[in-house]
């Protein structure tokens, strides 16, 4: 995770960003921090990178790249206001033991903020942050075999908006942010999906994190809560960060992603 002491919208790149509708720094930071400690109080241990002034998204560490066992794999931005992080997240990763893993011909990918593991496999989307070639060469890179989702709504332009692994059986889902094929893709690898209602997806309800029996959201609806009764559900609001586009989830990178 990264501090959001330089966290601001400062910049459009996507729906939810307007320079008319600023962050609240002191906001940013409280909320910033409770997440921290109830992820802490989850069970889950926090590696914190340093901030750099200029760099306000840099808090969204999901998009830094992808973990893969002990390999890294950077992300190459798509839009040119974020691709200053680039070069911190490559010192943090190649300073911390992990080996650097390029994708071929270097398409745009935006790290696990496309690219989520489920049952050794990864869910991965593109068209919007990321490109398809990026697919072919993960799945290559990686000797992995990774699931395409064509994201089809700008609204969710990563694929960590619209689909959050519970377990094995289960995850969260928006079907309607991906085209036809993506769906069926879903519908034959998730045994049990749990579809978000319209409310529940622009609440970024399926931008949440799972450690353990706890899972941490954005928030939660009634609906949810009983659907997800065999989790500790524990709501941590970002407000502050939904008017940049991010969620809980986007707060955060995997360290410990990988097949089983």
């Amino acid at each position: 995770m990264c501090p959001a002491q330089h966290f601001g919208v400062l910049y459009e790149i996507n729906p939810w960003m307007s320079r008319s509708v600023p962050a609240d720094p002191s906001h940013s930071m409280a909320q910033w921090e409770a997440l921290v400690e109830t992820l802490r109080g989850a069970g889950a241990a926090v590696e914190v990178l340093d901030p750099v002034e200029g760099l306000p998204d840099m808090v969204f560490t999901a998009n830094a790249g992808l973990v893969w066992r002990e390999r890294f794999v950077p992300s190459r931005f798509t839009h040119p206001e974020r691709a200053g992080e680039e070069p911190h997240y490559r010192r943090w990763f190649r300073s911390n033991g992990w080996s650097l893993v390029d994708l071929h011909n270097k398409p745009h990918f935006e790290g696990a903020g496309d690219a989520l593991p489920f049952r050794d496999r990864i869910v991965a989307g593109y068209r919007i942050r990321s490109e398809f070639e990026a697919h072919t060469a993960l799945a290559k890179a990686l000797d992995v075999e990774v699931l395409s989702l064509e994201l089809v709504d700008q609204r969710f332009y990563h694929v960590d908006l619209t689909f959050c692994p519970l377990d094995e059986r289960r995850a969260l889902c928006v079907p309607q942010a991906w085209d036809a094929y993506g769906r069926d893709v879903i519908k034959a690898a998730v045994p049990e999906p749990i579809d978000l209602e319209p409310d529940e997806a622009l609440a970024f309800c399926a931008n949440s994190i799972v450690v353990g029996d706890v899972i941490v959201m954005p928030s939660c609806s009634d609906r949810l809560r009983r659907l997800l009764d065999d989790f500790d559900v524990r709501v941590c609001p970002v407000d502050e960060f939904l008017k940049a586009g991010g969620g809980v989830r986007c707060l955060t990178l995997a360290l410990d992603m990988g097949p089983s």
